[in-house]
């Protein structure tokens, strides 16, 4: 995989990334044509997903989208791209090209999908010259056919030269079965060492922060190459695309997603879908990486996203970009201060300084990542949690129910991890005060082997539950 960022720093940055060489095992199937024919409706159909955003507004993918699927026994990473010959109004045409290209470059079979409704433009025309180029296997898929009526205008398309196409409705889920048909023959034979099912074991980081953080500068530093686009231009990323890339030998799967913006800014479909992606996102992730500028304050977005990875007790590292541009006025533990100041409820967070356009501390926290992944996937033995809940509440009892009886904390067992959940077993579960409940998390953070991840207690008990975090 070519390295297009360039210079001997980042070179020097990537090199603990190995070579992707079981990812290219992996037959691609792109996803190509011009604006509005249904190309995000096609890939979101086929993966099963609402991943792509589907919206009536020309331009909206930007990125290529990657999902990995089975199709009759074949893993195949099926690939959504932009609009082919779009002119994007923020002056990313050239970007969206390139992705588009480089979708092409790397295919083992081109979708080629037109609006079977609108019938042959020129603009198919043209996307039929630029994908003959490429020399690649090309099914041509006439969609929006949402009933047999609209069939008899495939001939429509005969002069670009892809014989008969494939008659397809993906929001009326028309002739699925005939478009898998139609690939499989097109995948090359199956190779030594490629994955048998498409769901392997990975973990999942999700980049979330405001605009213009750099999550997608640093995404493209775990892939190493330019894989999602990325500019000064606010609002960039639309999608949340997943990126999967290897460390040490294990593989993981980066999901960028679009940089927010305050709710009373939020303008367009867009914006709530950025939202939405953002909440999802963080619902699929292991571990989340939290990014913030270096050169700005924190805001109302950072805590509303805080807050997100709060409810979902999801393990976070918080992610300080564009250090280089700020370390000469701000030390870093002024920074991790702001921090822990401005985000009470997640004390245990650790804190990584990072320049992402350099690659530098980029291993390092995927690094940290890993160990938070492996602190919030570790089961403790129901003795030793025994031991610690005896020390806690000989440190300090809890306080006496409404009644003046004293409330008993009988046992502890872990019952669940990601997140780690310890169901403890009371004799008044509501009289056990919120204060007292953060007391024990604390307690058992510090004693087992929970420090740097979100802790989920349960009180059981005979009239009600309680829980902390």
């Amino acid at each position: 995989m070519r390295c297009r960022s360039g210079g001997s720093a980042m070179r020097r940055a990537w090199r603990w990334l190995l070579p992707e060489a079981r990812a290219a095992l992996i037959p691609q199937i792109v996803i190509t044509g011009r604006p509005n024919v249904g190309k995000s409706s096609l890939f979101n159909w086929l993966i099963e997903k609402r991943i792509a955003i589907e919206d009536p507004t020309a331009g909206v993918t930007r990125d290529r989208l990657v999902q990995r699927i089975e199709l009759d026994g074949r893993v195949v990473d099926l690939v959504d791209t932009g609009g082919m010959g779009f002119d994007d109004p923020d002056g990313l045409t050239a970007q969206i090209d390139a992705q588009i290209e480089s979708g092409l470059a790397t295919a083992a079979a081109i979708l080629l999908v037109v609006d079977i409704r609108a019938g042959l433009a020129a603009a198919d025309e043209e996307v039929a010259r630029r994908v003959r180029r490429a020399g690649t296997p090309v099914i041509l898929v006439a969609n929006k056919a949402d009933s047999p009526t609209f069939d008899a205008g495939a001939a429509d398309f005969a002069p670009l030269g892809f014989g008969q196409p494939v008659v397809v409705s993906a929001r009326q889920h028309r002739n699925r079965g005939l478009l898998e048909d139609a690939i499989l023959p097109l995948l090359p034979p199956a190779e030594e060492g490629e994955p048998d099912s498409a769901e392997l074991p990975e973990m999942k980081l999700a980049m979330v922060g405001r605009r213009n953080v750099g999550k997608s500068t640093f995404v493209n530093a775990l892939a190493r190459e330019e894989r999602v686009i990325t500019s000064p231009v606010a609002g960039t990323t639309r999608d949340s695309v997943d990126v999967r890339f290897e460390v040490d030998g294990r593989g993981f799967l980066a999901i960028d997603t679009p940089g927010l913006r305050r709710a009373k800014s939020r303008t367009s479909d867009i914006d709530f879908y950025a939202t939405h992606r953002a909440e999802r996102s963080i619902r699929r992730a292991d571990v989340v990486l939290l990014f913030f500028d270096a050169s700005e304050p924190i805001g109302k977005v950072d805590k509303q996203l805080a807050e997100t990875i709060t409810e979902q007790a999801k393990p976070v590292v918080f992610v300080v970009n564009k250090w280089d541009l700020y370390a000469a006025d701000v030390k870093k533990r002024e920074w991790t201060q702001y921090l822990r100041d401005t985000f009470p409820m997640m004390p245990w967070a650790p804190v990584a300084f990072v320049t992402a356009t350099q690659g530098r501390n980029v291993k390092a926290t995927i690094d940290t990542a890993q160990r938070l992944y492996r602190q919030g996937h570790t089961r403790v033995s129901t003795a030793r949690l025994n031991a610690v809940l005896r020390e806690a509440v000989d440190a300090n009892r809890p306080s006496s129910d409404r009644r003046g009886r004293p409330v008993r904390l009988y046992y502890a067992t872990q019952v669940e991890v990601g997140p780690p959940t310890i169901v403890i077993s009371a004799s008044g579960p509501k009289s056990i005060a919120e204060p007292y409940k953060r007391y024990l998390a604390g307690f058992f953070r510090k004693r087992l082997p929970f420090r740097e991840v979100p802790l989920r207690l349960l009180f059981r008990g005979k009239q009600a539950d309680g829980e902390a975090g």
